[in-house]
This record gives C-alpha cells, sequence and structure tokens, in this order.
C-alpha cells in the first residue's frame, strides 16, 4: 500500500463515492489524506447511503458538506441527492457550486433550498458535461447563448420550467447528445399546450410523465426516442431519417409522426398502447433494416384489425426478434396463420397472453412453423391466483399442447416466465 502512487489512491477514494466512505477511507494516513484533497474527483452526498443524513439538522449537514467539499481541489463529478431532507439555506448551496465550477464535468443535483437559486447561472458557461438536475424551477434563459458549450447529456426530472425556456435552454447546449426529460412541471404561454424543441445534435430523447396538445421536436441526428406515460394529442419529430430506435410505453396519442425517412429504424418496442395498425405499419413500413419488433400490450382501434404477419415477414427482412402479446380473436387468427409467409430470419420468438384461451396454443404452434431458424422461445404469460375449473383446464391443455410441440423442436431453448 506504501508504493501505490498518490494518484492512483485519488482513483481508489473516486470509485467509493460516497462522502462518507471516502472520508473514513482518507483517515488512513497522511498520503490518503493528500489524495482525498488533490487528486479526488468523485464525490456522492446522497441523503439514502447514510441513516444519519436525516437525524441531523439542516445546518449541521450544510457545514458538514461544506468542510467536505472545501477539502477537495479538483472534483469533477459531484452529486447532492438529498431526497428527504429539509431546505437548504441558498448561501452555502451557492458556495459548493462556485468553488467546484471551474473544474466540474458532472453535476447529479436534488437540493432544494431557500430562497430558490438559479442553478443555471450558477454552473453554466464552465466545463460541464453532463447535469442532472431534479425537484427544482428553472427560469429566466436567455436565448441565443452558448451557457453550456460542453454539455453532452441533460437530465431534468420533476423540474418547473416554461416550454419557452426549455426551449432556450436546449438552443443554449449545443452540443448535447442525450436529454431526458422526466415528469416535469411546463407553464405555457398561451392557451394552447404546445411545445417546440430544436437540436442539431441531439441523439437520445427520454420523454416521460408528460401532457401536452402539441409536441414538435426538430432534430436532424436522433437515433433514439424513448416516450412513456405521456398524454399527447400531437407528437411530430421532424429529423432527417437518422432514428434508429422507437420506444413507446403507455403513451396516448392521437397523431404520431416519426417522418417518412424510417429506413434506418432497428428496434421498435410498443407497449401498452392503442393503435391503428395500418397507420402504424405505414409509419414503418420503410425501416426495411428493422430487427427487432416488440408490439406487448397493444389494443387495436379497429376491433377487427390484426397484426398482419405476412406484411411483416415481407417489409422486415432482417427481423431477428420478434415479441408480440395482443388479444386474439378466432376469425382474425385463422385469417393470419392461413396467410403464406415465413419469418425466416427470426431466432427469438416471445408471446404473451393476458387472458389465456385455446386460440393461444394454435398461435404458438402456428408461428413456429414459419420461423424455421429460430433458437429461443419465450412464453410470456398472466396467471390469476383465483383460478375457476375453466381457467385450470385451459391452462393444462396448454401445457399439455406445449410439450407434445416441442417434442418437433427440440433445437429450440423454451423458457417460460408467467406473472
Amino acid at each position: 500500500m506504501e508504493r501505490l502512487p498518490v494518484e492512483v489512491i485519488g482513483n481508489i477514494l473516486s470509485r467509493l463515492g460516497a462522502a462518507r466512505d471516502v472520508v473514513i477511507a482518507s483517515a488512513t494516513c497522511r498520503k490518503w489524506r493528500e489524495a482525498w484533497r488533490v487528486h479526488l474527483h468523485t464525490l456522492s452526498f446522497n441523503s439514502n447511503d447514510w441513516p444519519v443524513y436525516h437525524e441531523l439538522t439542516t445546518s449541521r449537514l450544510e457545514i458538514l458538506i461544506t468542510q467536505t467539499i472545501f477539502q477537495t481541489t479538483g472534483l469533477q463529478c459531484l452529486s447532492i441527492i438529498m431526497d428527504d431532507v429539509d431546505e437548504f439555506s441558498a448561501a452555502p448551496v451557492i458556495a459548493w457550486l462556485m468553488y467546484t465550477r471551474d473544474s466540474l464535468r458532472q453535476l447529479h443535483y436534488n437540493v432544494r433550498t431557500s430562497p430558490t437559486i438559479n442553478i443555471i447561472e450558477k454552473c453554466g458557461r464552465q466545463k460541464l458535461q453532463v447535469l442532472n438536475l431534479s425537484h427544482n424551477t428553472i427560469s429566466g434563459i436567455e436565448p441565443s447563448y452558448q451557457r453550456f458549450p460542453c454539455l453532452k447529456s441533460l437530465s431534468l426530472s420533476h423540474i418547473s420550467i416554461s416550454a419557452l425556456d426549455l426551449s432556450y435552454l436546449l438552443t443554449a447546449c449545443p452540443k448535447v447528445e442525450i436529454l431526458a426529460l422526466l415528469t416535469l412541471e411546463i407553464a405555457l404561454s398561451d392557451a394552447q399546450a404546445s411545445m417546440e424543441l430544436n437540436s442539431h445534435s441531439l441523439k437520445d430523447l427520454s420523454v416521460e410523465g408528460i401532457s401536452l396538445d402539441k409536441f414538435i421536436l426538430e432534430a436532424d441526428s436522433l437515433e433514439k426516442l424513448q416516450l412513456k406515460d405521456c398524454t399527447l394529442d400531437v407528437f411530430e419529430l421532424v429529423g432527417k431519417g437518422t432514428l434508429k430506435l422507437l420506444k413507446i410505453d403507455d403513451v396516448s396519442v392521437i397523431h404520431l409522426d416519426i417522418g417518412e425517412n424510417t429506413e434506418n429504424l432497428e428496434v421498435v418496442d410498443v407497449s401498452n398502447f392503442t393503435i391503428m395498425w395500418t397507420k402504424f405499419h405505414h409509419m414503418i413500413s420503410k425501416a426495411s433494416r428493422l430487427r427487432g419488433l416488440r408490439l406487448w400490450g397493444v389494443v387495436f382501434d379497429d376491433e377487427d384489425e390484426i397484426v398482419d404477419m405476412e406484411t411483416i415477414s415481407v417489409c422486415f427482412p432482417q427481423l431477428t426478434h420478434l415479441s408480440l402479446c395482443y388479444d386474439l380473436k378466432e376469425g382474425s387468427l385463422q385469417y393470419s396463420l392461413q396467410r403464406s409467409f415465413e419469418l425466416k430470419n427470426v431466432v427469438m420468438l416471445e408471446l404473451g397472453w393476458t387472458v389465456i384461451t385455446d386460440l393461444f396454443s394454435q398461435w404458438v404452434a402456428g408461428l413456429l412453423e414459419r420461423c424455421p431458424h429460430l433458437r429461443k422461445l419465450i412464453i410470456n404469460g398472466v396467471v390469476s391466483e383465483a383460478k375457476s375449473h375453466e381457467e385450470c383446464q385451459v391452462l393444462a391443455n396448454f401445457t399439455t399442447s406445449i410439450v407434445s410441440l416441442m417434442r418437433k423442436y427440440l433445437h429450440v431453448d423454451v423458457q417460460f416466465e408467467y406473472e
């Protein structure tokens, strides 16, 4: 241990992360204390890491954090997550941010202060590359001003911000590639609840827990789009066809438009979503490079609609992973399985039910016949605790049919996942 360079010790302490562990470890000897002061680059204060944080008074906690931070000289990653702690005074929090702003590359910040401070003003115009903000208010963003010239990742969670300020903030980050918007309280300037964002560098967008009339995103380089728990009348993506991943989970949207150029789409994952199959298929039909398609717990807008497997096999010849779970209807199932199609490249097939019927066994058998190179089959089902005799019989019949069926497909690995 004595031969370890002080820089290596600094890296060891930085990997500990939690401030309490770093302070204890740095007390080992003079060399470790020097490593803490000069070579520590990562420090984390999280109210969930140490129960004592909840026992200290706010003023005592402020002093403890101030003393710890001020003994370092080159912090690059600072995390202050105080979920269940009373409001801090603004002065010490400003002191932490100002002291570290010249060296800081990452800031993870969830601190409530009184009075509220402008966190964007305090940590802008520096070398910051990652900024994660939670439970704060952002206002007064200046237009056409590059406040974060180096920022590549921005996450806003439970933030109160106007649609205009959010647009200005994104413009102020000319190099941002990753943006996460989680449960924002968005203030709107007019009667129409709409928001327009523009970024030429953005590659990855995650939006969760947001309700708007209209959301327009102009992003020429976007590769990943994830929407979850959102209520939107209109969502429009204006881009240059760079999108590779589309993930939608529990979203209510009347009009969804991801543009005409979908040739680069590789993964489409849709769950707990109401779709019009003809419109949805038209939206992704040009994705000839699609390798993964997941339609899970989807509901069709028209009861007579079906997922046309023949069309899927023709439009997505490179498809290797297919996951399907939706209510089966006898007429539409028979029609689908009578069609002539083959999913030549599918190696992983996942099928699920919410309410099991005898149709499920037919569905599994029909799709197995049409996947000649299948290597893995996953059966995912919901089994209620209180089952009637009829439900038990259906489940027993399914088990028997699967055992018999899989004797024909000994090369396929079968996995069952029940909820």
